[in-house]
């Protein structure tokens, strides 16, 4: 899915049970994966750079904490900091914010996939991973309404199963897989041609 078409994004969210999610994602892609990564996680926001200290040595691509008005570059990962809500402006470039939590939750997976939809439209695939509450359907939705691609952990398989089932109610997908394939169709997307 997405070979003929050219996905210049991948927005993914994940909450409870995380942490190992986004590792295998990350560890499967090689150097040169050429779509940015835009990562939201819930964490609580006492928790500083931690989630980007334990990312890094998994990922082979340039992984850092994303920061307001960055122009959004190819081949980057970025991580939504604690306590922040990450967007993608119409220009492609990072906006924070501190405004209400959206479903519990800052940063929200919902806000950040429906402002990525909107500046990336049929370039940008979503993924939703596992999870103990609803964000980031709505968003998957949104991703979906403007022809990008939405990917869905298969809920028997994920730690917590009400995020990715919620995503697949509200939104439907168009993967919907155990997490190491996931990583596989991912690694593929990705790969330099």
């Amino acid at each position: 899915m997405g070979g003929e078409r050219s996905i210049q994004a991948v927005a993914v969210g994940a909450s409870a049970g995380g942490i190992e999610a986004l590792i295998a994602l990350l560890e499967a892609i090689a150097q040169g994966f050429e779509p940015a990564i835009l990562i939201v996680m819930h964490i609580p926001p006492t928790n500083g750079d931690l989630l980007v200290d334990v990312l890094r040595p998994h990922c082979q691509a340039p992984l850092r904490e994303a920061e307001d008005k960055e122009v959004v570059a190819a081949g980057l990962v970025y991580v939504a900091p604690p306590g922040y809500h990450l967007l993608v402006e119409p220009t492609r470039t990072l906006a924070l914010s501190v405004d209400e939590p959206v479903n519990f939750s800052r940063p929200s997976i919902d806000l950040l996939f429906e402002s990525a939809a909107h500046a990336y439209g049929r370039h940008l695939l979503g993924i939703v991973l596992t999870g103990a509450n609803e964000d980031g359907a709505k968003g998957l939705k949104a991703i979906r309404s403007a022809g990008g691609l939405g990917w869905v952990q298969e809920p028997q398989t994920a730690v917590a199963s009400v995020m990715p089932r919620s995503a697949i109610e509200c939104a439907g997908a168009d993967r919907i897989l155990p997490l190491p394939q996931l990583a596989n169709e991912l690694a593929a997307i990705g790969r330099p041609r």
